[in-house]
């Protein structure tokens, strides 16, 4: 498996991309994205997970992250992935939605071609990390993480977006614990 689009670097920093399989639009529901909010905040305080920027999209997940000391991001995002998607299926089995049967279906299908036996999977397999290399990409990759609400026209402004690090940077409440960073003071490259 190429290591291209891998975070394997210990301690470094990343921008990331997680995609749900097919680009489903899974994140649509309260109810899942605040199942993504509560695994981000569970890997910040219990997996060392540092977290600088991110945003939840209907289908997909961008991050700029790292892991604390010399633990692999890589596997902080292995365990991500997989606690999440055993709860997303759980959550569409057992609470109210409109689109349960389709997206069982859709789930179902997209691990018909993997060797191991499995049932349903929900992330597209593996996940886009870019290294940060320096500090005009850290904040650009921020900016184009706030914005991203902005461009699908979802908000008029970033820090509007509540589920979003755009919040944490404009001093509003956010649901995810972030660090900011400030040009002067730190970066992450």
């Amino acid at each position: 498996m190429s290591t291209k689009y891998k975070a394997t670097i210990a301690g470094k920093a990343y921008f990331i991309t997680l995609t749900t399989v097919n680009w489903v639009d899974l994140f649509t529901r309260l109810g899942q994205r605040m199942l993504i909010v509560n695994a981000l905040n569970y890997c910040v305080e219990k997996k060392g997970l540092e977290i600088y920027g991110y945003c939840i999209m209907p289908s997909h997940i961008h991050l700029l992250c790292r892991a604390q000391d010399d633990d692999l991001l890589s596997n902080i995002m292995r365990d991500f992935k997989s606690f999440t998607s055993k709860k997303i299926i759980e959550t569409i089995k057992n609470e109210k939605e409109s689109r349960r049967d389709w997206l069982l279906e859709m789930f179902h299908e997209s691990c018909a071609h993997l060797k191991r036996n499995q049932n349903f999977k929900v992330w597209q397999t593996g996940y886009h990390a870019e290294y940060v290399e320096s500090e005009k990409f850290t904040f650009q990759k921020l900016n184009y993480i706030h914005n991203n609400p902005v461009v699908d026209k979802i908000v008029e402004h970033p820090w509007e977006y509540v589920f979003s690090s755009a919040r944490n940077y404009a001093d509003k409440e956010g649901l995810v614990k972030v660090i900011c960073l400030n040009r002067e003071l730190k970066t992450i490259a």
